[in-house]
């Protein structure tokens, strides 16, 4: 890019040795090609004198009686958004991955003390509270991960409606659940 900015402003120095008055002919040609070789961007030229790569843009528009050499400096390339899509979605995913982690531990653990309880023929009181807790701590992850975007509410409504469907069960077993009036 230096070198480049520097061949840019070296140009008013290399004009003032060209003509352009005179038809193209082979001699004219090769002190183009040899006034602009730093402006190159590969060894092979073209027909038209065009030099396009990047930053610098370089050609002659020919006019029936005019010669004009046009330097065009672009702005510098922008950071690459594909990349940085790239970072930002593989940070999300790590993220995701955490959360649905966590979301599939406490309904498996939740689950698991349902069925302990479930098998269990007499229960005690501290057992139902310390599943109730369980619960509430499921049910809290799930709303979180709903909240920040990990899972879609449906999802987690159908989570939670699962181990609620799970707890009735259990309830349901023991004898504990009362039909509410309606």
């Amino acid at each position: 890019m230096a070198t480049l900015s520097l061949s840019c402003f070296a140009l008013p120095s290399k004009l003032r040795n060209l003509s352009l008055n005179g038809t193209s002919s082979s001699s004219n040609q090769s002190s183009w090609s040899s006034t602009f070789k730093s402006l190159s961007f590969s060894t092979n030229l073209s027909n038209n004198y065009v030099f396009s790569n990047g930053n610098l843009s370089m050609r002659t528009i020919q006019r029936p009686s005019r010669h004009f050499v046009v330097c065009e400096a672009a702005p510098t390339k922008k950071a690459d958004s594909a990349a940085k899509r790239a970072r930002q979605s593989e940070k999300r995913r790590i993220y995701n991955k955490s959360r649905k982690s966590e979301v599939k531990t406490r309904m498996k653990t939740v689950l698991e003390a349902l069925d302990v309880l479930k098998k269990k023929p007499d229960v005690a009181t501290e057992e139902i509270v310390q599943v109730e807790k369980l619960i509430a701590e499921a049910y809290f992850v799930i709303d979180k991960a709903v909240k920040v975007g990990t899972l879609h509410r449906n999802t987690g409504a159908r989570r939670k409606s699962r181990l609620a469907q799970r707890k009735k069960a259990v309830e349901i077993h023991h004898g504990w659940y009362t039909q509410p009036l309606l």
